[in-house]
């Protein structure tokens, strides 16, 4: 009887096993950059993360809304259907089973890109509060749909080894979409190989970033800078500097140390704006001279803008990125008597302690000289920054932006006056989506890209407070300010994510958006300058008399002594 039952047992559990084979209750909806084994990342299998693919959304109508592009404002509905817009028009159809959104009096906008994030970043002995899941969760809060963020191998490891952690951390915990760019921090043979590897189909890097600060631990040296910048131009990558000299602020503390300033304000002294002006202009020459197209993040100081201006008035490819920390907020602080109030806002490159800063910052975004927005978003806790406070090398560096960079903007922005909506829309979002190549995909309205859309409301307003962010840092440097322009829905996939001050996001949901190199935006005058810079010899005879002057200069003596003593070289 016991072995009848087991067979029993066995063949339902035979035919369980077959039927779900021939009739899958869930698609097995596998990833294109998932099919190769040798991408899968350890941490997740193939079968977990199809587990992990949101089932398809309802279709929405945003209906009423004056839609918004970089280029275009008109009157129009948007139809969404299984992640992608699938009809832009007047007046369209209402399909039965949709789901309506009111638009009406409020401006309908592709979702922003924020193309500098740090979230779990392990730095200084620290690792940054803002994880994938709350940072991209408070990204979706604010209206940004899609972050970049940084793969920084340690000096002792390898870009392939550093970009599986970065997948391991972020696949299962993005709310929203993400990109990768990846630092290089050291510089040999293999680097440069796995520079070439990375560009490719497999993982999805198209730009490459190089520390000129923090000596020792991620900076580089100008040679080595060079060498990298080179190897981009050769795979089709963007090359992306933190613009500051290293070697010079880590003198420069020292000798504030030895003075006894040990508070926030150290940190600003030890790298003043003449610093970051001075790497700006350093970087964007040795960019000409290898013709690597070059990217300036967090611009923070009107002379590092001022050297990006004066390299694409020359023909260089530079793009300038200030961020929401440089555009809303300066220095003032780092002199606060309350210390923790101060360590809060260290980040680097510092912010101006020049008060007109932050709106020259907008006035050359408005103008064109400054391209596109980001945050630099790497948080610390109070805590955590308590790390340095007797020692002002030692507080970890960083400070959040990533959900008020939208309001911020269209705070000093388009509510001063300075830009209109369809520029909004470019430094916020359009513009990083064809610098690193996802554009129309990102970055646009329009029939076939993808349903990432914000209802934006530009009458209503808000005071920013850390009371009311979804951070997971327990400050927030914009505190106590009122800014005009709000997100009441955000819609990441063609999901509604936000809507009414509520998050909606489901944990993992976001997609790894690889980015293809030899982006159109970056390189299309790339190889017309080469041309243009080839380096030319000149033939000559391989033998040839000498000018008579020449002949003319005699050495009477070959024993004469060396110099600083009496030579018996003499001219007749």
């Amino acid at each position: 009887i016991l072995v009848s039952l087991l067979s029993l047992i066995m063949v339902s559990f035979l035919i369980s096993i077959i039927d779900q084979y021939l009739n899958p209750t869930q698609p097995q909806i596998i990833p294109a950059y998932l099919l190769n084994s040798s991408r899968a990342i350890k941490s997740t299998s193939l079968t977990d993360f199809a587990s992990t693919m949101s089932s398809p959304s309802p279709p929405l109508l945003i209906r009423g809304g004056t839609v918004v592009n970089d280029d275009e404002m008109f009157k129009a509905d948007i139809l969404i259907e299984n992640g992608l817009i699938k009809a832009v028009g007047p007046n369209l159809e209402t399909p039965s089973g949709v789901q309506i959104v009111d638009a009406t009096g409020k401006l309908v906008i592709p979702g922003g890109i924020d193309p500098h994030t740090h979230m779990q970043l392990p730095f200084m002995g620290e690792v940054a509060v803002d994880d994938f899941e709350k940072g991209t969760q408070a990204a979706v809060a604010g209206g940004t749909t899609m972050i970049i963020d940084f793969v920084i191998p340690s000096k002792d490891s390898t870009p392939i080894k550093a970009y599986k952690q970065w997948r391991e951390w972020a696949d299962p915990k993005v709310c929203c979409d993400y990109g990768l760019s990846m630092a290089i921090t050291t510089w040999n043979e293999n680097v440069a190989k796995e520079m070439e590897i990375v560009t490719g189909d497999e993982y999805g890097i198209n730009s490459f970033k190089f520390f000129l600060a923090y000596k020792g631990v991620f900076m580089v040296r100008d040679d080595e800078f060079y060498q990298g910048m080179i190897q981009c131009a050769k795979v089709g990558a963007l090359a992306r500097v933190h613009a500051e000299n290293g070697s010079v602020i880590a003198e420069k503390a020292k000798e504030l140390l030895a003075k006894g300033i040990t508070g926030p304000e150290g940190h600003t002294q030890s790298r003043p704006e003449e610093l970051e002006a001075e790497a700006t202009n350093r970087a964007c020459v040795l960019a000409s001279q290898a013709n690597c197209p070059l990217y300036v993040v967090h611009v923070m100081s009107k002379g590092a803008a001022r050297a990006i201006a004066h390299h694409r008035q020359k023909g260089a490819v530079i793009f300038g990125e200030p961020i929401a920390a440089g555009l809303a907020t300066d220095g003032s602080h780092y002199y606060n008597k309350d210390w923790l109030h101060a360590a809060r806002y260290v980040l680097s490159p510092p912010l101006s302690r020049d008060s007109s800063t932050p709106s020259a910052l907008m006035d050359l975004l408005a103008a064109g000289e400054l391209h596109l927005t980001a945050t630099d978003n790497c948080t610390f806790n109070c805590r955590q920054k308590l790390a340095g406070k007797d020692d002002f090398t030692k507080i970890p560096n960083g400070v959040n932006g990533v959900e008020d960079r939208m309001s911020v903007v269209w705070e000093k922005g388009v509510h001063s006056g300075k830009i209109d909506p369809m520029r909004f829309v470019a430094i916020t979002s359009s513009v990083a989506a064809k610098i690193f190549n996802c554009y129309p995909r990102k970055g646009r309205i329009a029939v076939g890209s993808d349903a990432d859309v914000v209802v934006w409301n530009p009458e209503a307003s808000r005071t920013i407070s850390k009371d009311t962010h979804h951070h997971a840092v327990d400050f927030n440097i914009f505190e106590g300010m009122e800014v005009h322009g709000v997100a009441d829905v955000t819609i990441s996939r063609g999901k509604i994510v936000w809507e009414n001050g509520q998050l909606k996001t489901m944990t993992g949901s976001g997609r790894f958006v690889p980015l293809k190199p030899w982006s159109p935006t970056v390189f299309s005058t790339i190889a017309q300058r080469a041309k243009m810079i080839q380096p030319r010899g000149v033939q000559r005879e391989t033998s040839q008399d000498l000018p008579k002057e020449v002949e003319k200069l005699t050495v009477q003596n070959k024993n004469y002594r060396t110099p600083g003593g009496n030579s018996n070289i003499s001219f007749s």
